[in-house]
């Protein structure tokens, strides 16, 4: 093709600036509108996304804590440690052995008693009425049992040998006078019936001589056995009747059982106490009156893992602390470990014996004991663990999991909890310096993307 008409046929194919619409200076029509087409759709995309920004899920905020490894076995020969809560040894609910009003209370809660020591009194009137009563009938019984046993006084028996004689000595001038009257009625001086009367008369005189010749006997013998016996058996029921008395009415002097410390004083004035079920409604009689306890015998409860329990034996010492003052040391000796475990924990329970109790110790406090271990040996071949808090430890499937943050990720990690700490666990199955997750949702799974609180 020539070179001329190759010229034209290019120069067809420019484009006609000044056929531009609206003016010289602006775009044409068709390139406005490509423009438009664009932007649109760079705003769409922009709406797009945001939108699949808002809607998407977000990836769970966590907490996470530095792991730190640790000795089991811990500085000083300490094979152990566990918390738990400050219990008296023996704490006394004191309540009333009968029913009645408060007339007294003389304790105030913290107040020192000293056993035997009269804490309430309550109204007597009626039981020192009752015990009156049942008294005066013992005395009485006890009164004829006595005249009974005693027998017949000298003189009751000396007048008994007195009547005898004075019918023996009637009897021998009525034998007389008859034997005379007999003698005479024979020779007809007297009748008949003269001689009847001092037959009659005789015969009489015998019969009450014989009478008091038995009642002479019987003073000289005294009561019958059988009829002591039954004196005796009415005076101890009479007297078992006045000793119960006595106790109701003793009852309404309540003292203290031993000597310790008020821990609570539930009865006023003018309240009504009762020693059978306390009424739940107000105003009801109160079944507690108050209760104590010896603060100067105090335990350390623990409930101990059953995977720790072989770490520990009887007698064993510790150390004790308590959050309020944790500067301030106890020594402590286990004085107590339970024959049952408890399976639904999965622990033993341990009581420890504080040896030094003193003002700063109170009953429920938290306290922790750390475990001496018997020999420096053993204390020293523990096993190496790593310290996490308790809420980073979870429990799926009957395993202890934790989670830990790495790479933007939530990686679960099984371990083994080898011993309880104050505020964690000191666990196997990780290296120490991981960053371990402390707050997570419950259905947090492995690998599942996270955001840690504080970091953009």
């Amino acid at each position: 093709m020539p070179i001329d008409a190759k010229h034209e046929d290019l120069q067809s194919l420019r484009i006609d600036r000044s056929a531009r619409a609206g003016g010289e200076g602006e775009p044409p029509v068709w390139a406005r509108r490509y423009i438009l087409a664009g932007i649109g759709v760079l705003v769409l995309l922009g709406v797009v996304a945001t939108a699949y920004r808002l809607l998407s899920h977000d990836a769970p905020e966590v907490e996470v804590v530095r792991a730190s490894a640790q000795n089991s076995g811990d500085v000083g020969g300490v094979v152990l440690s566990a918390s738990g809560y400050i219990v008296a040894h023996h704490k006394i609910n004191l309540n009333s052995k009968v029913t009645g009003r408060v007339k007294w209370i003389g304790v105030e809660k913290g107040d020192q008693v000293k056993e035997g020591q009269i804490l309430v009194r309550l109204e007597d009137d009626e039981f020192r009425a009752q015990y009156e009563q049942a008294k005066g009938a013992a005395d009485n019984a006890r009164a004829y049992l006595e005249e009974l046993q005693n027998g017949s006084r000298p003189e009751e028996i000396q007048l008994a040998q007195h009547n005898l004689d004075e019918a023996k000595a009637t009897l021998v001038n009525d034998k007389l006078t008859l034997d005379r009257t007999r003698n005479l009625s024979a020779q007809g001086v007297v009748s008949k019936q003269a001689l009847d009367d001092a037959t009659a008369k005789f015969e009489s005189d015998q019969q009450r001589v014989n009478s008091l010749e038995r009642t002479f006997q019987l003073a000289k013998i005294g009561p019958r056995k059988e009829e002591i016996l039954r004196a005796r058996g009415a005076l101890e029921q009479a007297q078992g009747q006045a000793d119960y008395a006595k106790s109701l009415l003793d009852a309404t002097v309540i003292r203290a059982p031993v000597t310790g410390t008020i821990l609570e004083r539930a009865a006023e004035k003018g309240e009504l106490v009762t020693s059978g079920f306390a009424s739940t409604a107000e105003g009801g009689p109160q079944g507690l009156v108050v209760s104590l306890a010896d603060l100067n015998d105090l335990q350390v409860e623990l409930d101990i893992a059953q995977d720790d329990f072989a770490r520990l034996g009887p007698k064993q010492k510790g150390v004790v602390t308590v959050d309020a003052y944790p500067d301030l040391k106890w020594d402590g000796i286990i004085a107590e470990i339970s024959p049952q475990a408890n399976r639904a924990k999965a622990t033993v329970q341990v009581k420890v014996q504080i040896l030094n109790p003193d003002a700063h110790l109170r009953p429920d406090m938290n306290a922790t004991v750390k475990f001496l271990a018997d020999d420096t040996k053993h204390a020293n071949t523990q096993a190496q663990g790593v310290f996490v808090p308790t809420t980073a430890v979870h429990e799926r499937d009957g395993k202890k999991i934790v989670f830990i943050a790495f790479d933007g990720k939530a990686v679960l990690r099984e371990v083994k909890i080898q011993s309880q700490r104050s505020g964690g666990v000191l666990v196997q199955g990780l290296n120490g310096g991981e960053d371990v997750i402390t707050s997570a949702p419950q259905e947090l799974k492995d690998g599942e993307k996270i955001k840690i609180k504080g970091q953009s």
